[in-house]
């Protein structure tokens, strides 16, 4: 554990006070043997987060349990049993449609929380070595001669620091800056803006939260009641469960044609129920009764990060969504930030790491991170697709005398796409990152610092 008493060894600045900046700042603290001076500066005035429901998965836990915050969450999350799974239903048809097919976990199965609660958790256990600076939105970043880097913030305040961390969402300034001021012969500048801005996937999600109560009086058997279910449809679907005494309701709908298309409007608005209703009114009877009861039904444009060729320049990373937003599709998004933060906290923390060789800590973490996010970015996407028999070369929605077949085939590559996570869990990454940082400090003997090819 770190001394606060100790002289830092380097300074780090966390951009955006989410899960994956929380996850970060308390994983350096525990790791570093010398200390580190940690700051986080968050755009808005407390620690807030968007969203209703989040999915913790096995990874996220082992992490969890190894930062002391496991049985904080278990006291508040709401887990699936490995006798419950998840239903799949083809439910895109007035008179009621078929459970397509029933996923049992092969492992502990998942829990769930809200994300406030989770927030908050993390927040508890923030070291005393992370200073919290709110109402800190970042514009843009430049670089001294002496390697530091000068913050700029929208309240026109300016702070230096040594290793500047983008953990500032999907709208990152870090990585819009980045790209922005990153050398030419490294990306095509006709690319710049592919990169640092964020692209529509054409697909928009509706979302609503209700009390338990309120589906009971309509449906005492509803089948959201029993567990997690989708209700699958040609181009739309919806994924709803219960999250402590709510359920949770995310419905979809999808036009392929339209990705990457510009965006018209705010990507985030209430609408109305009727819209709502109206978008799934020829889905089945259990999804008409589940939206009769949503409150307050919000809009929101799903869009994702594209493919970076990079996540760390100089001594700048980014984590999280600032990285790789993807669509939720896999539940994966917060896990991954998750696990993007404990790397690079782990490798940050190293006793191996310096000022000198951090570049080669960055790089570590972008060898191991950055494909295994971009290949889940990919089948999540692909997922949705399959959720709405729209992926190429599977079941169209098409009944040509060989439905049940056809869903056959399909069911078993959504099962293997949701075996994702059934792996050799969640320190195998840390590992393999420890292993590239002890072999390039130790080939390189310190001198990755004058390298800038070494950042890529």
């Amino acid at each position: 554990m770190s001394t606060s008493s100790a002289t830092p060894k380097f300074r780090v600045a966390i951009c955006g006070a989410g899960i994956g900046g929380l996850v970060l700042a308390i994983t350096i603290d525990k790791f570093a043997e010398r200390g580190v001076k940690i700051d986080l500066y968050e755009a808005r005035e407390t620690f807030v987060t968007a969203g209703a429901g989040i999915s913790i998965g096995p990874h996220t836990n082992q992490i969890m349990e190894e930062l002391g915050m496991y049985q904080d969450i278990s006291r508040v999350s709401m887990n699936s049993p490995r006798s419950s799974g998840t239903s799949f239903r083809k439910s895109d048809s007035q008179e009621g449609d078929f459970e397509w097919f029933h996923h049992i976990f092969n492992h502990s199965g998942r829990g769930r929380l809200k994300r406030q609660e989770l927030l908050d958790i993390l927040e508890q256990h923030l070291p005393a070595s992370c200073t919290v600076h709110f109402n800190k939105r970042l514009t843009t970043y430049d670089k001294q001669s002496a390697g530091s880097l000068v913050l700029h913030f929208a309240d026109d305040s300016a702070v230096t620091t040594d290793v500047l961390i983008g953990a500032d969402g999907i709208h990152s300034s870090v990585r819009k800056t980045l790209f922005e001021t990153i050398d030419r012969d490294v990306v095509d500048p006709s690319k710049i803006r592919h990169f640092a801005d964020a692209s529509w996937t054409g697909t928009s999600v509706y979302r609503a939260l209700f009390p338990v109560e309120k589906l009971l009086k309509v449906d005492p058997n509803h089948i959201v009641l029993k567990g997690p279910v989708f209700f699958c449809g040609k181009g739309k679907h919806i994924f709803s469960y219960q999250v402590s005494r709510l359920i949770n309701v995310v419905a979809y709908i999808s036009d392929k044609q339209k990705a990457g298309a510009p965006f018209e409007g705010r990507w985030v608005s209430d609408v109305s129920h009727e819209e709502v209703n109206e978008a799934f009114q020829n889905f089945e009877p259990a999804v008409r009764d589940l939206l009769k009861c949503c409150e307050n039904p919000s809009r929101y444009a799903i869009h994702i990060v594209n493919e970076l060729p990079l996540s760390t320049w100089d001594r700048v990373a980014l984590i999280g969504d600032a990285c790789h937003a993807m669509p939720p599709h896999m539940g994966a998004g917060a896990g991954q930030a998750t696990e993007d933060a404990f790397v690079l906290g782990r490798l940050l923390a190293h006793s191996l790491t310096t000022l000198d060789n951090v570049h080669a800590a960055l790089k570590a973490y972008q060898d191991v991170r950055l494909s295994v996010t971009q290949l889940l970015a990919r089948q999540s996407s692909d997922m949705g697709y399959m959720y709405e028999f729209d992926a190429p070369g599977y079941y169209d929605g098409t009944d040509r005398g060989n439905e049940r077949e056809e869903l056959e085939l399909l069911k078993e590559k959504i099962l293997e796409r949701r075996g994702w996570e059934s792996d050799d869990g969640a320190f195998s990454g840390w590992l393999k990152a420890e292993g590239k940082l002890q072999e390039s400090v130790g080939l390189r003997n310190g001198r990755c610092e004058n390298d800038a090819s070494f950042s890529l």
